[in-house]
């Protein structure tokens, strides 16, 4: 290992991202021994040669699901510790200098099985620092015996052990456009579906009537999006959104199709 890094292998998952990873790869390279990325078999713009031009380790598989893909990204690091970044994150300073201050306590005492630290979106030229976007803190360092990835398309780190809190944000860039979030709307909906079918969850008219509502109540007032100018408003209307589409999917799919008109 280079002298000064910290044992962290970095882990990355990401499919057709060339035109945004450099960004991500600067903010771990030089202070983590190893950078792995992990693409699918159908990535064609040229994101692996970016990576491996900033010394990173590249392996490819089929998709499988993300839970599938980050565990085989960490089967391939060297390092005891993982760190998990997607490429429409950073790193950033702070977080950075307060991560190798955490690595630095080691020596003095027991090390937890996890950090977790916020992350912070940025949304149409700001960042976002209220309503239901924020601190959105997760889990992404750990021991690598101490953690596994499970979930998909909303994989979860269960981690066995302590997890200490940090405090830097991880940045996140994750809104490329409207029709991209819509996109990413029905797909965590149709998650949704699936999960009320396996758990035997019913989805009443009540739900469909009343929750889109409070979505927005709790992220634009009681969060107080409404710090986060214009951008909390058009934040909370898109959680309401979301919110509807999701138990109206759920709605559709316990009810039956509706029969077309002769």
């Amino acid at each position: 290992m280079t002298q000064n890094r910290l044992p962290i292998s970095v882990c990355l998952v990401a499919g057709n991202e060339a035109h945004r990873i450099a960004r991500t790869l600067e903010s771990v390279k030089g202070w983590t021994a190893e950078i792995i990325l992990a693409i699918d078999d159908k990535v064609m713009d040229g994101t692996d040669r970016i990576a491996e031009a900033h010394g990173a380790r590249v392996f490819s598989q089929p998709w499988r699901g993300h839970a599938v893909h980050r565990n085989f990204a960490s089967a391939q690091a060297t390092q005891p510790w993982l760190l998990a970044i997607d490429a429409d994150e950073v790193v950033s300073d702070q977080l950075r200098e307060e991560i190798i201050s955490a690595f630095q306590g080691h020596s003095r005492r027991a090390p937890p099985a996890a950090y977790s630290f916020p992350r912070l979106s940025f949304f149409y030229g700001r960042w976002i620092r209220h309503g239901d976007w924020y601190p959105d803190r997760k889990v992404r360092i750990w021991r690598r015996d101490c953690g596994r990835w499970e979930g998909n398309p909303h994989e979860k780190l269960l981690v066995q052990g302590r997890t200490e809190r940090l405090q830097g944000d991880l940045l996140h860039y994750s809104m490329e456009s409207l029709e991209h979030q819509i996109q990413k709307t029905f797909a965590s909906a149709d998650y949704f579906v699936s999960q009320c079918q396996t758990r035997g969850r019913k989805v009443s008219f009540a739900d469909l009537a009343f929750r889109p509502g409070w979505s927005f109540f709790r992220s634009y007032f009681l969060r107080r999006g409404f710090l986060d100018a214009w951008q909390g408003y058009v934040i909370a209307w898109m959680t309401a959104f979301y919110t509807f589409v999701r138990y109206f999917k759920a709605f559709e799919a316990q009810s039956g199709k509706p029969k077309s008109p002769q």
